[in-house]
């Protein structure tokens, strides 16, 4: 299969990747409508449950299937936990303490955590003059995004460092698939079902043990089941097979790209939907933030080369979401 067709025409392919920024953007919206009758793990679990189930439904009507390998299963196990569990429930936990839209923010940072990774755990990438100085640029940005200058503290400094933490789990969760999963001959789509699998699983086990029994469905309010619809069947399902579309038209670095339209949509949802306030330090920090992957990506200052079919399994890939990746 062509991952990488040449020119193709913007209408085949700009809709899907305005669109799924705009999904994964709102989803700090609807963690944030979630986490107020939900605990974070619940919030989580049912959010992972919708998406392993729209996927399954996606796999029986492709005539797919999922891994048989023992041995895939226990890797996309560790990227369950580190792509999908954890991650997802440290959003929520941040999102008690802070504005949605800082917790979009902190998403973009994940390609900041990916290369130092991919570099000094996973030996999937070299450090480059480049790679070194996007990295430089980026944690500046972190600096300008916490405002260092005005002394932080807090809870507020505590949700954003578990927003952080999100991050960096997906920052692991990336080059262990890169390293250990990408190289399967399964379908991204196969890949990512049994993941959310395995992660829901995973969260039906912690969640009671940590938070205790989850609440009935029923017993919620129609905003906050909405919530949990939207972000597992379109945030976590429906939004993996707009990207995998988007990937097979226009190669993994181009579809990676909507990396840098996602905050946008998250400080827009958070100061219109939710009246958020935004401080002038936080939209600056994150253009620092978003400058520095992409001097550390090659898309400045240097050309990329076209991406190659196994770029776009291992993006195709990505934990839910699934970025970064997303």
């Amino acid at each position: 299969m062509d991952f990488t067709p040449d020119k193709p025409a913007l209408r085949s392919w700009l809709p899907g990747f305005v669109a799924l920024a705009a999904i994964w953007g709102s989803s700090f919206l609807f963690i944030k409508v979630g986490v107020a009758e939900l605990h974070p793990l619940h919030l989580t679990l049912y959010r992972v449950g919708a998406g392993a189930l729209t996927l399954l439904v996606v796999l029986a009507l492709l005539r797919d299937r999922l891994p048989r390998d023992p041995l895939v299963w226990g890797h996309l196990s560790v990227i369950g936990a580190l792509g999908v569990a954890v991650p997802f429930t440290l959003f929520g936990y941040g999102e008690q303490r802070i504005e949605s839209l800082l917790a979009g923010i902190w998403n973009a940072t994940t390609p900041l955590v990916v290369l130092p990774m991919a570099v000094l755990v996973f030996r999937t990438e070299r450090l480059t003059v480049r790679n070194a100085v996007g990295l430089a640029l980026g944690f500046a940005g972190v600096l300008v995004v916490l405002g260092v200058w005005q002394g932080v503290g807090g809870a507020h400094l505590v949700g954003q460092l578990m927003c952080f933490g999100a991050a960096a789990c997906y920052g692991l969760a990336i080059p262990y698939q890169k390293k250990f999963v990408a190289g399967s001959k399964l379908s991204g789509l196969s890949l990512s079902a049994a993941q959310l699998v395995l992660a829901t699983a995973q969260l039906a086990i912690v969640a009671p043990l940590v938070a205790g029994a989850p609440p009935a469905p029923t017993s919620l309010s129609p905003s906050v089941v909405v919530a949990v619809l939207v972000l597992g069947a379109i945030g976590t399902g429906l939004a993996f097979v707009i990207n995998l579309r988007n990937i097979r038209i226009v190669g993994a670095t181009t579809a990676a790209m909507v990396t840098y339209l996602i905050p946008v949509f998250a400080i827009v949802i958070g100061v219109l939907v939710l009246s958020e306030r935004l401080t002038w330090h936080q939209p600056v920090g994150a253009l620092i933030v978003l400058l520095g992957v992409a001097v550390s990506q090659g898309l400045i200052g240097r050309r990329r080369p076209v991406a190659r079919p196994s770029d776009a399994v291992a993006a195709g890939t990505t934990p839910a979401a699934e970025l970064a990746s997303r």
